[in-house]
C-alpha cells in the first residue's frame, strides 16, 4: 500500500468596502477589481433593483467602455431554486468572461447573491464576483461571508459551496427604496447580534432603532448600527470562514427559524423567521436562568417597539421540534444551539427538550397575541 499526502493552503482575503453613490460614473468601486480596459462584465440585478436603478446602471458601464450584460432576477427565496442556477448559468455562458479578470457582479438581496455566488463558485470550477447588497438583510448578513448556494429538495441552502468574493461593497444609500417589512427583516439580523454579542449595540437599538428604521438608515445613528454590527458580524465570521467550528455565536436564531422556514416559504421572511426563534430561544434561556426577568423583558419591549409583525399561528411545537432535529445533523450530531446568557453574551446548549420548546411556543404566542410583559 503506497499512501501520499497532499497538502495546500490558499489565502482567503476580501474586501468589504463601505462607499457611496456606487452607480455613478466617477465611483469606481464596481471596477476597482479585475480588468477594465477592452473589459465584459456579467451583471445579475434584482428586478425592484433593475426598477429604480437600471439607467444608472448601464450608463456607469458605457461610460468606463465596459461591455456588460445586464441579466434581470426575480428575487425572493421562492426562486432561490436549481432552475434559475441553471437560467443563470445559461446567461452566463452565451456571454463568456475572462476566467480571472473580468468579474460577475451580483446586485441585490441575500437571495440573489448566494445564487450568483454558487454561479461563480461552479462556473469553469470558479470564477471572481463582486457583492453589492441593496436590501438591509444582505447588507448585515448574507453579503458579507463566504457561503453561497440554493435550496433543493425542500431545504433550505441544501445545495452550496464557501466561495469568498473579491469585494463586497457596501452603499447605505441602496437602502433608501426598501420597503418598512424588508427593513425590518434585516433589523432582526441586528437584533440577533445584539442579543448574543454586543450589549453597547443593545442599548444603541433601544435607543435609536426605530428612528433608523423610519430614516431608512441615512441618519447618523442609522449609520453608526450598521457599522458596529457588519464589524460584529465579521469578528465572528473571519475566524471561522468555512465553519469548522460548529458552535457559533452567528446561529442565533438560526435553530428553530429552519422548520419555519421552510413550511412558510412564501409568506414569511427569513428575518421575520429570525426574530420568532430569537424569542423562543430569549424564553428557553429565561427558564434555564441564563437570563434575568429584565433582560427577557427589555428583549420582548424592543421587538414591541421597532413593530414587527409576528405571526403566532405558526408556531407548532412539533415543526420546531423537528427543526432542532434537522440542525442537530447539521452541527454533526450536537444540537449546539446558541442560547444568550444575559444580553451580549453566549452559551450552548445540547439538550434541548420537546417540552421545552411546547411551554416556550406557548408563553410566545400568548405574548404575540396580547402583548403583555412576559414575566
Amino acid at each position: 500500500m503506497s499512501i501520499r499526502k497532499v497538502t495546500f493552503q490558499q489565502a482567503i482575503e476580501y474586501e468589504v468596502i463601505t462607499t457611496s453613490n456606487i452607480f455613478h460614473p466617477q465611483n469606481w468601486a464596481l471596477l476597482a477589481t479585475g480588468r477594465v480596459e477592452d473589459a465584459r462584465r456579467f451583471v445579475v440585478v434584482d428586478a425592484n433593483v433593475e426598477k429604480h436603478h437600471a439607467a444608472a446602471i448601464r450608463a456607469h458601464f458605457d461610460y468606463h467602455n465596459v461591455e456588460a450584460k445586464i441579466v434581470a432576477f426575480p428575487g425572493g427565496e421562492e426562486h432561490k431554486t436549481l432552475d434559475h442556477y441553471l437560467a443563470i448559468a445559461r446567461e452566463l455562458d452565451a456571454f463568456p468572461i475572462h476566467r480571472r479578470d473580468e468579474p460577475i457582479i451580483a446586485i441585490g438581496g441575500g437571495v440573489l447573491t448566494d445564487l450568483v455566488g454558487f454561479v461563480a463558485a461552479s462556473y469553469r470550477r470558479g470564477v471572481p464576483y463582486i457583492k453589492v447588497p441593496t436590501t438591509l438583510m444582505g447588507y448585515v448578513d448574507a453579503s458579507i461571508g463566504i457561503k453561497t448556494g440554493f435550496n433543493f429538495n425542500g431545504n433550505k441552502n441544501r445545495l452550496g459551496a464557501f466561495h469568498a468574493p473579491q469585494t463586497v461593497l457596501l452603499d447605505k444609500s441602496l437602502l433608501k427604496t426598501l420597503p418598512r417589512r424588508h427593513l425590518l427583516n434585516g433589523m432582526c439580523e441586528i437584533i440577533k447580534l445584539a442579543v448574543i454579542k454586543d450589549a453597547e449595540l443593545f442599548d444603541l437599538l433601544e435607543a435609536h432603532g426605530a428612528q433608523s428604521v423610519e430614516a431608512h438608515f441615512q441618519n447618523e445613528q442609522g449609520g453608526i448600527i450598521l457599522e458596529r454590527a457588519i464589524e460584529g458580524m465579521l469578528e465572528e465570521l473571519e475566524p471561522n470562514l468555512f465553519e469548522e467550528d460548529l458552535a457559533r455565536r452567528v446561529d442565533f436564531g438560526h435553530t428553530f427559524s429552519y422548520g419555519l422556514e421552510t413550511r412558510h416559504e412564501a409568506h414569511l421572511l427569513h428575518g421575520e423567521a429570525v426574530l420568532l426563534d430569537i424569542l423562543l430561544s430569549t424564553l428557553i434561556a429565561r427558564s434555564r436562568r441564563l437570563l434575568t426577568e429584565d433582560e427577557t423583558n427589555r428583549i420582548f419591549r424592543l421587538t414591541d417597539a421597532l413593530g414587527i409583525a409576528l405571526d403566532a399561528s405558526i408556531l407548532d411545537p412539533d415543526l420546531l421540534h423537528a427543526a432542532l432535529t434537522e440542525r442537530t445533523y447539521h452541527r454533526n450530531g450536537l444540537q449546539r444551539a446558541p442560547m444568550p446568557h444575559g444580553i451580549g453574551d453566549c452559551t450552548f446548549l445540547n439538550d434541548i427538550t420537546a417540552d421545552e420548546i411546547t411551554f416556550a411556543a406557548k408563553i410566545l404566542e400568548d405574548w404575540i397575541n396580547i402583548k403583555h410583559e412576559i414575566v
